[in-house]
């Protein structure tokens, strides 16, 4: 009589129950992603080595058991392991993040999982839905631009989207008119991953933080990611010099020298600040940089007003009212319910879970103000 040991008997009952078919090695690593669970801790929770899950997201294929062992420790139904909606991989090489050396890979990994899920799901809209048409504005640059091109830069592409002399009045839905799809990170994403963009798919992501309570902040970073897909088509991202860059690009974009500078004052004016904070949508904090950048202040008055800023604690003074929201995704699904399209349809159509489809969508979509109504006990 021969013995056999535990982990030869559970191989030999997960061969006898059959291989996944159409299993998508694809959608596992997004899954794991999106959990932030190396293979190894997802590992721990089935019966197979985390070696073996790393073959199963390179094309292997688990047996029906193993795979829902995998379904069941990454939350999602074994559908949504079969081929479905095809994922568009996004790298690290592909996405312009903010702060890529302060964030942890693994949160790296989390955030560009759902850009996977985004663009897929962007994808099965759109065989429903005709979105706004892409419009061209790249205009790469070199290793070094001079701050006078870059200024160039961010006018020219101000008249390619039709922007009027003035303020931008509503940054984010300036790219969803022509054709870049904003989002919201979810708030289970880690919260160090800051607006970030990549042009890996069919169309153009921007990916906006959602801890950025203030609507000045949240235009510039929308400016900033849109001075990326302008300017660095084939840029390795990451470095200090290109996120200085996008910032200028932004700065020159959301507010033209020319014009703005009639509205900042020659001495440190608060008042004056205000209103041009008002006017332009920009923060104060940006508005002492212009005005230090121009020359129209001295490092002393620039270094005092940071001080002042600094002393005054976040939000800053002058508050514009909430943040920047997309709207496109939204109204997109909210046309497809009024043919009789439900996000049921989409998810059948594209094996994705109904609640991956609502995540998207609501990360696409307008934020409301919620009201809630407290009822006491009554007198």
């Amino acid at each position: 009589m021969t013995f056999e040991s535990e982990s030869r008997q559970r191989a030999r009952r997960r061969r006898a129950s059959g291989a996944l078919v159409d299993f998508d090695g694809k959608r596992l690593s997004v899954a794991r992603r999106l959990r932030r669970m190396q293979r190894t801790a997802l590992a721990a929770q089935t019966s197979v080595t985390a070696a073996a899950i790393t073959q199963y997201e390179r094309g292997g294929r688990p047996t029906n058991t193993v795979a829902a062992e995998l379904a069941l420790a990454l939350g999602v139904p074994i559908e949504f392991f079969r081929q479905g909606r095809p994922l568009t991989a996004v790298t690290t090489g592909d996405a312009h993040f903010r702060s890529l050396r302060a964030t942890p890979a693994i949160s790296r990994d989390q955030a560009l999982a759902f850009a996977e899920i985004a663009l897929a799901v962007i994808e099965v809209i759109e065989q429903y839905v005709d979105l706004p048409q892409i419009t061209d504005i790249i205009e790469p640059v070199d290793d070094e631009p001079s701050p006078a091109l870059i200024a160039s830069i961010a006018a020219d592409t101000r008249s390619r989207l039709g922007v009027e002399p003035g303020p931008v009045p509503h940054v984010v839905r300036l790219l969803e008119a022509h054709g870049i799809i904003a989002l919201r990170l979810p708030p289970e994403i880690d919260p160090r991953v800051d607006a970030f963009s990549t042009e890996a798919g069919h169309r153009p992501l921007v990916l906006l933080s959602p801890l950025k309570d203030d609507r000045a902040r949240s235009r510039f970073d929308a400016a900033h990611e849109l001075g990326h897909l302008v300017m660095h088509q084939d840029v390795e991202p990451g470095s200090k010099i290109i996120e200085t860059h996008a910032h200028q690009f932004a700065a020159e974009f959301l507010a033209p020298t020319p014009e703005l500078e009639p509205d900042l004052p020659r001495k440190v004016d608060w008042d004056a600040l205000l209103q041009a904070k008002t006017k332009w949508g920009i923060s104060l904090a940006a508005l002492a940089y212009r005005c230090h950048a121009i020359g129209l202040w001295g490092e002393h008055s620039y270094r005092r007003a940071n001080q002042h800023l600094r002393s005054q604690g976040y939000p800053e003074p002058g508050p514009l009212g909430p943040p920047e929201s997309p709207y496109l995704l939204g109204a997109a699904v909210d046309l497809l319910n009024q043919a009789g399209t439900t996000t049921d349809d989409l998810a059948r159509a594209s094996r994705f879970t109904v609640e991956q489809i609502d995540d998207i969508v609501a990360a696409g979509s307008e934020t409301k103000p919620r009201l809630r109504l407290a009822v006491g006990p009554t007198p």
